[in-house]
């Protein structure tokens, strides 16, 4: 687990700094995230997703509650190979909304559970842990509350990989980059799906790590 800290550690300041450099590399064809996004999403008739500014740096998403794409200030208004990249990235995540992407609906429909799993989860987990000398059902039970938040963790990557392969084919179909620039923009989405990999690598060896603690208890008992 601390190894795969550090190797998220890693990664994260990867990203940023791939980011960095590659926002300081201007398109040829001098769009900005937010033409670049609403035009993939005239592409792929879509006109009820609204295209918005959003404060923050990385904090770029699709919002399929109102049907936003929310880009970061510096995608927004950037005429980079990272920009493009991200903004198409994110409109990605609306073409699976409207075309009804099988893996992006089943994520949604576990975002209410696992919003009131999330709140309660760390106490029965820690009560659990608590009470094994006496009995393992509630670290059983916080065991497979844990079990739902490492299966979105993976369901999740399906949906971001897929994304990603959209934007990369839409932007170099539209003529959007120049083959130099698309490796940009491919390299730039990888390292942000890898921080998708580890947190989901992470999730499932923490769950591991309760169900050795459950497996133990049990044995004693």
């Amino acid at each position: 687990m601390i190894l795969l800290m550090v190797v998220s550690m890693g990664i994260q300041w990867r990203l940023r700094s791939k980011f960095t450099k590659y926002s300081h590399i201007g398109l040829q064809s001098g769009l900005s995230g937010k033409q670049i996004a609403e035009l993939m999403l005239a592409d792929n008739n879509i006109h009820d997703v609204r295209v918005i500014s959003t404060s923050g740096r990385l904090t770029d998403h699709y919002n399929p509650a109102d049907k936003t794409v929310n880009l970061s200030e510096e995608v927004y208004d950037g005429r980079s190979a990272a920009a493009a990249a991200v903004a198409a990235h994110e409109c990605g995540h609306a073409v699976q909304h409207a075309t009804a992407y099988s893996m992006l609906q089943f994520r949604s429909a576990m975002v209410p559970a696992l919003s009131a799993v999330s709140r309660f989860m760390p106490f029965i987990l820690i009560g659990g842990m608590l009470m094994m000398q006496s009995t393992p059902i509630p670290l059983g039970i916080g065991i497979a509350l844990f079990a739902l938040t490492t299966l979105f963790s993976f369901i999740t990557l399906p949906v971001e990989f897929d994304a990603s392969r959209r934007a990369l084919v839409w932007i170099d179909k539209r003529g959007i980059v120049t083959a130099q620039e698309h490796a940009l923009a491919k390299d730039a989405l990888w390292w942000a799906a890898m921080t998708y990999v580890v947190a989901a690598i992470s999730s499932l060896a923490t769950l591991l790590y309760y169900v050795s603690i459950f497996m133990g208890g049990s044995r004693r008992n």
